[in-house]
């Protein structure tokens, strides 16, 4: 079965966001410091800190789970869209 529809590429970099945990990179990427140096992730995916707390920033080191992080892992739109 074929379909006419063009195929869409498949992107270089995926972020998944985690239900109450962190966000998910895969892929070909690079990660950068504000001041526009390159974070050395070691592996071709990593798990990005969303709570905020972690000692390894910009990487997740499990602290949601004792802060009781809450977060969806649906696409979260923001206020007024």
């Amino acid at each position: 079965m074929t379909s006419d529809a063009p195929r869409r590429p498949r992107p270089a970099a995926t972020v998944t966001p985690c239900v109450d945990g962190p966000l998910l990179l895969r892929g070909d990427y690079e990660l950068l410091t504000p001041e526009g140096e390159r974070i050395e992730p070691g592996r071709r995916t990593v798990a990005l800190c969303r709570c905020g707390r972690s000692a390894i920033k910009p990487f997740c080191d499990g602290t949601h789970d004792s802060t009781r992080f809450r977060a969806s892992g649906d696409r979260e739109r923001p206020p007024g869209r």
